[in-house]
């Protein structure tokens, strides 16, 4: 196992840390809904992989200076949330091991609802609250279809082929070890998310690639709490996303002036850990342990946790 103990300072897509990541509050404790000046607006591919991403000075470390984006660190841009039930559907690329499909169905099985995502309950806009519930859609297969270097052109392409109608749904891209995304999966980002407009209706969709392809970048450890098919990264990927996705669906609703949305700001945190399998984890899903990354609580300041 990688030694990824101890760094909360690498806090954007950055390493294990024991205990939560917590920032000094700014003035004006409460919730920031106004719109910002000049930030930057987030591409939905998140800050860096975990063997280049060198985090922000001061964001999210113990006793920060800090947290641009509003009283919390974040704020709302004038765009919605997801509200009510939001609906996950696997696109499985490519050839998948039966244990990847196990492990991560069972996680889109059980994130929702859980102290863990939970958090997201914390962000609003004019109608109302993230209600934290999240349903595991039915899943379907793409065996290959537009072969294994895939440019975001060609995702959307793969998303637009199933059909797509769920406009409170995120629809993701899960590829096989095989398969590379071109714009940058592996050395710029291990997962991200977008919207476009497909049968004229508003599709919410990720890019996820298995962790195996590039384990020093993608994978908080070598061996996960379920093995060493690569689904243990992934499950700490797509939690990324779809938190995202749900408080920031159409990449202008919740981001700080940098342009990170929560996940971000939290990205490869992941707080106090426990022991399962001879590896790390930090959270129990349903009946699986997993090692994901922390979220940001857009409340008393604004924080890194599991809770």
């Amino acid at each position: 196992m990688r030694n990824i103990l101890g760094l909360c300072v690498l806090s954007g897509l950055s390493a294990l840390m024991l205990g939560g990541c917590v920032g000094a509050p700014e003035s004006g404790d409460g919730q920031d809904t106004s719109v910002q000046g000049p930030d930057i607006a987030p591409s939905g591919k998140g800050v860096g992989t975990l063997d280049n991403y060198a985090g922000p000075a001061g964001e999210a470390k113990p006793g920060g200076q800090g947290k641009p984006g509003g009283g919390n660190g974040i704020s709302n841009h004038g765009g919605v949330v997801l509200h009510g039930t939001v609906n996950i559907h696997y696109i499985w690329y490519g050839n998948h091991a039966a244990s990847v499909k196990t492990t991560l169905t069972d996680f889109a099985n059980s994130i929702g609802g859980s102290p863990y995502f939970n958090i997201n309950k914390t962000y609003t806009d004019s109608t109302g609250a993230v209600s934290g519930l999240v349903a595991n859609a039915a899943a379907t297969s793409d065996a290959g279809s537009l072969g294994a270097n895939l440019t975001d052109a060609n995702i959307q392409s793969i998303v637009a082929a199933q059909n797509p109608t769920d406009t409170n749904g995120v629809y993701f891209v899960l590829t096989d070890p095989s398969v590379n995304a071109t714009s940058g999966f592996c050395t710029q980002y291990c997962g991200w998310h977008t919207h476009a407009t497909i049968g004229g209706k508003d599709i919410k969709y990720s890019f996820v690639g298995n962790s195996n392809r590039c384990p020093s970048a993608c994978a908080a450890q070598a061996t996960g709490p379920n093995g060493v098919d690569g689904s243990d990264g992934m499950a700490s990927i797509i939690a990324h996303e779809l938190e995202e996705a749900t408080s920031d669906p159409d990449l202008n609703a919740w981001y700080d002036t940098r342009g990170y949305e929560n996940a971000d700001k939290c990205a490869w945190t992941f707080g106090t850990t426990y022991s399962s399998g001879g590896a790390s984890a930090n959270v129990k899903l349903g009946t699986r342990d997993y090692l994901i990354q922390q979220n940001w609580v857009n409340a008393g300041g604004g924080y890194c946790s599991m809770l």
